[in-house]
């Protein structure tokens, strides 16, 4: 970890990041999907919802950041209900 001067935190978040991209391939090849319409009214895929999920979750921790300023696992909690909703309308 030093040769970067990561902390673990970091380090996990990358982690996290590429077990998903792992994760998302292996389902996309075992399970094909055809793209669907959702609220928004754009077709996306589960690679596409994956995006906008993690997109949107930067967005939200920003803000809280800049907003509450403590308190960040707090977001995540936000952040997983945000992807769920995502995931199921969108």
């Amino acid at each position: 970890m030093e040769w970067m001067a990561w902390t673990w935190p970091t380090a996990i978040f990358f982690m996290v990041i590429a077990g998903l991209l792992i994760t998302f391939s292996i389902l996309a090849i075992k399970f094909p999907e055809t793209p669907r319409k959702g609220v928004l009214q754009i077709e996306t895929t589960r690679g596409d919802r994956l995006f906008i999920t993690l997109l949107g979750s930067a967005f939200i921790n920003l803000a809280w950041l800049g907003i509450v300023g403590a308190h960040q696992p707090y977001a995540m909690l936000v952040c997983l209900a945000y992807a769920a909703a995502v995931f199921r309308w969108v």
